[in-house]
């Protein structure tokens, strides 16, 4: 009677050793697996025996929730799948939007980069055009210059030069061709001294044929 009072007493140890096996970090299980061996004889082959129904126990348990969450389970594998396939979906469209966007800014640059350009160009326009403004009167003046020269109104010629000079030239005097004018002033005045000698020495030679006449015809008179 006592041998079965102590395998009666050894079921409830056997359990409190499975509870603390249960509840126990791994590392400190050693101990508790010794005191096993270390108790009564054949103690480990019930406990052996207990051992196995516990986890048959933990088994059935574990089945059982399976069964009870295996449709949520298969629920939640359906809608993972239609959501991968909707992400599919959407990542296409996210692709295919930023593909779109990209085109366009493309689009937007080149039209942009011809905007900056017929922008300079206008700006270069407008530059050319108030230089010609300004140059106009100049090239317009020099021409009545050459045209009074060819006239051979030399008085007037010599007014159109001094105009040049102090009003038209300072306002074009960067440019190249008002240099070359500047330059040409010079030999046409000395174009004009040199006709107006010419002229003048061609009158007094006149004069001096036709004095004798001259003076007769006044003495007549």
């Amino acid at each position: 009677m006592a041998e079965n009072g102590d395998g009666l007493g050894t079921v409830p140890e056997h359990e409190r050793i499975l509870q603390e096996i249960e509840s126990t970090d791994t590392a400190c299980v050693g101990p508790t697996l010794r005191s096993v061996y270390d108790d009564q004889p054949n103690a480990h082959k019930k406990f052996m025996e207990k051992l196995d129904a516990c986890i048959r126990n933990h088994d059935k348990e574990i089945e059982k929730m399976c069964n009870f969450h295996h449709q949520g389970f298969v629920d939640a594998i359906t809608e993972l799948l239609k959501v991968r396939t909707d992400a599919e979906k959407l990542k296409v469209q996210v692709t295919d939007t930023n593909r779109r966007f990209q085109d366009a800014g493309k689009e937007v640059i080149v039209q942009t980069e011809d905007i900056i350009r017929c922008r300079i160009q206008q700006r270069n326009i407008t530059t050319v055009v108030e230089k010609l403004q300004l140059c106009l009167p100049v090239l317009e003046m020099y021409s009545k210059l050459k045209e009074q020269m060819s006239a051979k109104r030399y008085y007037s010629a010599l007014k159109t030069m001094e105009q040049l000079e102090n009003v038209f030239f300072p306002r074009v005097s960067q440019y190249r061709f008002c240099q070359l004018m500047i330059e040409n002033l010079p030999k046409l005045r000395e174009d004009i001294k040199e006709i107006s000698m010419s002229d003048l020495k061609d009158f007094l030679e006149s004069i001096r044929k036709h004095s004798d006449k001259i003076g007769e015809t006044a003495m007549k008179q």
